[in-house]
């Protein structure tokens, strides 16, 4: 089907919990994205306290192919499993887009583009971390770095390819349901967790490298610091499910606190402090 038909044949779920702050811009450059006309936009909405809600009725008032939708579970895996029910039938791509980032023009075209093009059952992303105040530059630095992402492809800015996993974005909706989607007891990670399942099913995951997506970390310490717990244990929970072996890129960030520590007793000892200087 072409970029411009207008048979909605695309289902668009954006989770969302409190994101009054990128809503409005977000669903704007949805509804001028080039390819639109195909797209149904669901705001799945975990129970927002902000002007979440209000924006989102907002715009389902004057464009039918935005609708709000009551995500009672509040996990975003759990949010887009239920988009995917309801309004999925019919469609035959799931683009998945976070509220908490920014996006390229055209965003939801070029995907298209790259699964017709590819013959792709997932077409996955680069995604770069920026930030406005000090301590949110320096988590957005700190995640764009080789330690802090773990050198995973789709944070390295590499050249576009087949891979194992990637940032999230959009997948082919027999894909996803035969894979029974998200696994709802996932809080974090549901989405690499979803990839491993993917590909031993033999379904191929592409990242297209100029469809670069801006993320915005927390900025404040206690928001961040629960984020990554939850994380963390997601990607745990994915290694024991699926008997995975973690890679060297994934374990390296747990000798940043034993290196910080040898270091302080580097004065003893110089050589103590060589792992913290690598």
């Amino acid at each position: 089907m072409s970029l411009n038909a207008s048979v909605p044949d695309v289902l668009v779920v954006v989770p969302c919990l409190n994101e009054a702050a990128h809503l409005d811009g977000l669903l704007e450059r949805l509804l001028s994205d080039a390819a639109a006309g195909r797209c149904r936009i669901v705001v799945a909405d975990g129970g927002s306290t902000d002007a979440s809600r209000t924006i989102v009725r907002r715009f389902a008032a004057r464009d039918p192919r935005v609708i709000l939708l009551d995500n009672p579970a509040r996990l975003q895996s759990a949010g887009v499993n239920l988009a995917a029910r309801r309004f999925g039938p019919g469609c035959a791509w799931l683009i998945r887009l976070d509220a908490h980032a920014g996006y390229p023009p055209d965003y939801c075209a070029g995907l298209l583009a790259a699964a017709e093009r590819t013959g792709a059952d997932s077409v996955t992303v680069p995604m770069r971390s920026s930030g406005g105040g000090a301590f949110q530059r320096a988590v957005a630095a700190a995640q764009n770095s080789l330690l802090g992402a773990g050198g995973s492809r789709h944070r390295r800015g590499d050249a576009g390819g087949w891979v194992d996993h990637g940032h999230h974005a959009l997948m082919r909706l027999d894909a996803f349901s035969e894979a029974d989607g998200y696994d709802e007891s996932f809080a974090a990670n549901e989405d690499a967790e979803l990839d491993v399942r993917l590909t031993r099913a033999g379904r191929r995951i592409w990242l297209e490298q100029d469809l670069i997506v801006t993320y915005f970390p927390r900025r404040r310490p206690d928001a961040l610091f629960r984020q990554y717990l939850a994380y963390g244990e997601g990607r745990a929970r994915t290694v024991l499910k699926h008997r995975l072996v973690p890679r060297i890129r994934q374990a390296a960030p747990l000798a940043v606190a034993p290196a910080v520590l040898l270091a302080a007793a580097g004065a003893a000892w110089g050589p103590l402090a060589t792992p913290a200087a690598l």
